[in-house]
């Protein structure tokens, strides 16, 4: 094994949570923050609430109100290649198909 280039291991480092729990546990950092412990977090609690510390929550509505508006686009190309079809359909035809019989 090489020497001095693994990182230094704390027995005792302190890992706080924004709720204000704190416990101590082994790791390559001597001190961790957290936003979410088993103490807050919803599923161990069973209390609703939104963990969002970064604009996540706001940013997946963000891209919902975004996908609502993709989706009425694309069924208005839908429905105008739908409309071109028709009129393709119903356009005249050429002097050799007519004549044809196609």
């Amino acid at each position: 094994m090489k020497q001095s280039i693994h990182p230094t291991y704390f027995d005792d480092a302190k890992v706080t949570c924004a709720c204000g729990a704190s416990f101590t546990t082994g790791s390559t950092m001597q001190e961790i923050r957290l936003e979410v412990c088993d103490k807050c977090h919803p599923l161990y609690t069973g209390k609703m609430k939104f963990l969002d510390t970064k604009g996540r929550v706001e940013k997946f509505q963000e891209k919902q109100k975004r996908a609502v508006k993709v989706q009425i686009v694309l069924a208005q190309k839908k429905q105008q290649k739908i409309e071109q079809r028709k009129r393709e359909e119903n356009a005249p035809k050429t002097l050799r198909e007519m004549l044809l019989g196609k």
